[in-house]
């Protein structure tokens, strides 16, 4: 059930951006191109997922998520084209095909993440049928905030100050709760804007978001020393030659996945509060820290 959801939610999410890519003007091909690649690699969907799975628990009609889907999307694909450069972590593979500035060049890659970021709002903008002004002005506002410098951009930057410097528990939470977490938050955000989630039912699935946010960075930090390069789709063990801080170099390997175990177990607990059939999103976070990608 779970793997099949993926898969539907993945191929409508990408249906969605090619249709927004084949319908772009060709001012700028090499661009085009480059955001298309970006956009179009392949990947797990993460997000658009979350927005899917959640809005549809909510009784909520694919139609209505398909908006949010995709510029959450677009900002995901915008955060690691720009994560890739040089400046960054400087890596030539993401997903195992080349990034986008190896693919094409540095210059055309930052141009790509900054037309992604802002193609996320012009989708996330207009005109959704069933959708109130005041509900689209609440997505733009989490969505920016997500991304930008209380979010994921913060971050970043603290993941980039924290390089070559040994960090504690604390802040590295704070670091990914913010590079990672808060877009994943997001797009739980999204879905419960879309639906009209009342607040006991928000304050449930943001402590789920929150929980499972933190899992996914520290179950990829756990696959940085344990997956193939082949698995991962770019070079095993990149974290630590980046020399960067993470959860098993902190508390071991055994003690990263009993954090991982706990995080899951926290968003459980969290879902088990709603008066809905939450299993596919039960699985879902049983799957963040089971899978091998």
């Amino acid at each position: 059930m779970l793997a099949d959801a993926i898969k539907t939610y993945q191929q409508r999410v990408d249906a969605q951006l090619t249709a927004r890519f084949t319908t772009l003007e060709e001012v700028a091909p090499k661009l085009k191109a480059a955001m298309t690649h970006g956009a179009l690699l392949g990947g797990k969907r993460i997000r658009p997922f979350l927005v899917y799975s959640v809005g549809q628990m909510f009784g909520v009609e694919l139609e209505k998520l398909d908006a949010c889907a995709a510029a959450i999307e677009c900002i995901h694909a915008y955060s690691l084209i720009h994560d890739d450069l040089p400046a960054m972590d400087d890596d030539d593979l993401r997903r195992g095909q080349p990034t986008v500035h190896i693919a094409f060049d540095e210059a055309t890659a930052i141009l790509a993440g900054d037309a992604l970021q802002t193609l996320a709002f012009e989708i996330i903008t207009e005109s959704i049928p069933g959708i109130r002004s005041e509900q689209q002005l609440a997505m733009v506002k989490v969505l920016a905030k997500a991304s930008g410098y209380r979010g994921m951009c913060g971050g970043q930057a603290i993941d980039l100050a924290s390089t070559n410097k040994q960090i504690d528990l604390k802040a590295l939470t704070q670091l990914h709760n913010l590079k990672t977490g808060a877009l994943i938050s997001c797009a739980v955000e999204l879905a419960l804007i879309v639906a009209d989630a009342n607040q006991a039912e928000a304050e449930s699935m943001r402590a789920f978001a929150h929980a499972i946010g933190l899992a996914f960075q520290v179950q990829d930090d756990i696959l940085d020393i344990t997956a193939t390069t082949e698995e991962l789709g770019k070079p095993q063990g990149s974290d630590l030659e980046s020399n960067k801080s993470t959860f098993p170099q902190l508390l071991g390997l055994e003690g990263a996945q009993d954090t991982a175990e706990q995080l899951i177990q926290e968003a459980l607990s969290a879902l088990a509060k709603l008066p809905y059939n939450s299993q596919l999103i039960a699985d879902f976070a049983r799957y963040i820290i089971e899978r091998r990608i």
